[in-house]
């Protein structure tokens, strides 16, 4: 190859590259109530690109979660919000409503579902705790949902068959369970604040067994098979086998193509210290992004041309409309 076709085709390859104003960008994203996930997660997420990108700012704000953060995103009160995959998937597919059109700019991380107990409990399954009182966690919380999917496949009710205790604050459950006025927490994933604090007093978790996640799976397909690894939390030695979900930063609809290019690039060069500031968060990398995401119609363009850009995703158009 000639110096002359060379040169022409760096011109050419500078020409199709994406050209974004480095403006400074500040953009809000709605999290969850103090003492859950979301709450750690959007702290670490907004300092992790602003290392990457200093002209990017990230305002994190307490919400009572995807139930909350998924209307304040379709009515443009808020830039970006974390949703769990559980109601993502219920507004996305138009379950009881009209379709959303939010858009997924990052992933977050999957999350497994499973009951912390204390360490001295005398349950040992799920059944056993029908007719005991348990902590769902806030209302507005995707772990709520994700708990009616995981109860209605083995035949409970997450409010009839249970003392249903649903709260203002996600980590007013520690305490709860701790003066034993609840049984079980229901929660899950990597570094969750409420487990943490939970498991310094001694704790057990319980799990779907292998015949309960074939039969969660086989009802509900948009769940998956999802491992808590050994030594997440204090005293847990084994790896816990369970289901759950993608948990995803979504996107106002009407977010510029630019800005959702620009986050999902920091991101991307923040992987390392966001990992480093989160351990759930290793697993928020732009690869993750386009591999979790059911449909890639869901993805943001202006996320969607960055990661073809960069060669995670493939150049064929997305499904859907």
């Amino acid at each position: 190859m000639s110096r002359s076709t060379s040169f022409a085709l760096l011109l050419l390859a500078a020409a199709c590259a994406t050209v974004v104003p480095e403006t400074p960008l500040k953009l809000s994203l709605a999290t969850a109530t103090p003492g859950g996930g979301f709450p750690v997660f959007g702290d670490a997420f907004a300092a992790s690109l602003k290392d990457a990108d200093p002209t990017i700012t990230i305002e994190p704000r307490n919400t009572r979660g995807s139930a909350e953060n998924i209307p304040l995103l379709e009515a443009g009160k808020i830039d970006l919000a974390l949703v769990a995959g559980e109601p993502a998937y219920e507004a996305l597919s138009g379950k009881g409503r009209a379709p959303a059109k939010m858009k997924a700019v990052a992933a977050m991380y999957p999350t497994a579902g499973v009951f912390l107990v204390k360490a001295d409990s005398p349950y040992r399954t799920i059944h056993d705790l029908k007719g005991k009182a348990v902590s769902w966690g806030a209302k507005g919380s995707g772990f709520v949902n994700q708990a009616g999917y995981v109860l209605d496949s083995l035949g409970l009710d997450r409010d009839r068959d249970f003392q249903a205790v649903y709260l203002e604050r996600a980590g007013d459950a520690p305490g709860l369970l701790k003066e034993g006025k609840v049984a079980a927490l229901w929660g899950g994933g990597l570094g969750f604040p409420m487990f943490v604090e939970a498991a310094k007093n001694g704790a057990r978790f319980i799990a779907p067994t292998e015949a309960e996640v074939k039969l969660i799976l086989a009802k509900h397909s948009f769940l998956k098979p999802a491992t808590i690894p050994a030594g997440s939390y204090q005293g847990q030695r084994d790896a816990i086998d369970s289901v759950g979900s993608w948990s995803f930063v979504y996107a106002r609809p009407d977010l510029p193509d630019e800005d959702a290019y620009r986050v999902t690039r920091a991101l991307h060069r923040a992987e390392a210290k966001l990992a480093a500031r989160l351990a759930q968060a290793k697993e928020s990398t732009a690869a993750n992004t386009y591999k979790a995401v059911a449909d890639p119609s869901v993805l943001h363009p202006g996320s969607l041309r960055y990661l073809r850009e960069a060669g995670i995703a493939g150049g064929s158009p997305p499904r859907g409309p």
